[in-house]
């Protein structure tokens, strides 16, 4: 696999998209990167290629989004995120993800769909406030996101169902985003290697790949940084619903 041009010619790119993601910049581009690595591997090698170039991406997120986050948003997240994890260990050889992805996507879609509406439908605007926590919703939102992102790497969008409605300060957004999903994919190291993933050949292909992941991770951070929030929400709802589009194409 290493010496093979072909994979570095899907490879890279999907690094490269994924680590601007990583940044801070949205959950669409991420969801490029597995689908974009399955032309040159099978899927489970593409998603477990992935992993430890996500959990690189992760340090360096982290280092670069150290001053924010918020523990609220990820102490009401965390508990349905290793359910969803646990379930998704479980059932990974035998449940039809595509049906998954297409409703998660389809939720995803109306979520962000009804943003712009709301905010360019006729007559008078009314901002809504920040919504609260919601352990409920909280524990279904961050099981599905553990599910997902166990079997594709792709939980960003049920994530920012939850946490969108919040309108936290950008900076404190990324953070949390951040630190949600870099204890996501450390929890997942365990099961992937118990599935047999994680061998040489899958190691050496994401330890070549790492220098990409770096630089990528550190742009995305600091175009993040520079944006206010009226651009930023606008940008992520956008994000999402680009994120909700591929998840049903995908299903399909």
């Amino acid at each position: 696999m290493l010496p093979d041009p072909i994979f570095y010619a899907a490879a890279i790119p999907a690094v490269l998209l994924v680590g601007l993601t990583k940044g801070g910049m949205g959950g669409a581009l991420a969801l490029l990167g597995v689908p974009i690595l399955t032309f040159v591997v099978e899927p489970a090698t593409a998603a477990a290629i992935m992993l430890p170039i996500l959990i690189v991406m992760d340090g360096v997120a982290l280092w670069s989004w150290r001053q924010y986050g918020h523990w609220p948003t990820l102490r009401i997240l965390l508990p349905g995120a290793v359910i969803g994890t646990v379930l998704g260990w479980y059932t990974f050889s035998v449940v039809p993800f595509e049906l998954t992805r297409m409703l998660v996507g389809l939720a995803t879609v109306i979520f962000a769909g009804k943003y712009f509406y709301d905010r360019w439908k006729p007559g008078e605007k009314i901002e809504k406030p920040p919504a609260g926590q919601r352990p409920v919703a909280a524990t279904i939102w961050g099981g599905i996101a553990g599910y997902t992102s166990f079997i594709s790497h792709s939980g960003g969008p049920p994530y920012q169902i939850y946490t969108l409605p919040l309108k936290l300060d950008p900076r404190s957004y990324t953070g949390a985003s951040v630190r949600f999903f870099a204890i996501v994919n450390v929890m997942k190291l365990l099961p992937y290697y118990a599935l047999g993933e994680l061998g040489a050949p899958n190691l050496a292909a994401s330890a070549t790949l790492l220098p990409f992941a770096v630089v990528a991770t550190v742009a995305g951070a600091t175009i993040v940084k520079r944006m206010r929030m009226e651009v930023f929400y606008p940008f992520m709802y956008a994000m999402a619903f680009l994120a909700g589009m591929k998840l049903v194409l995908d299903g399909f």
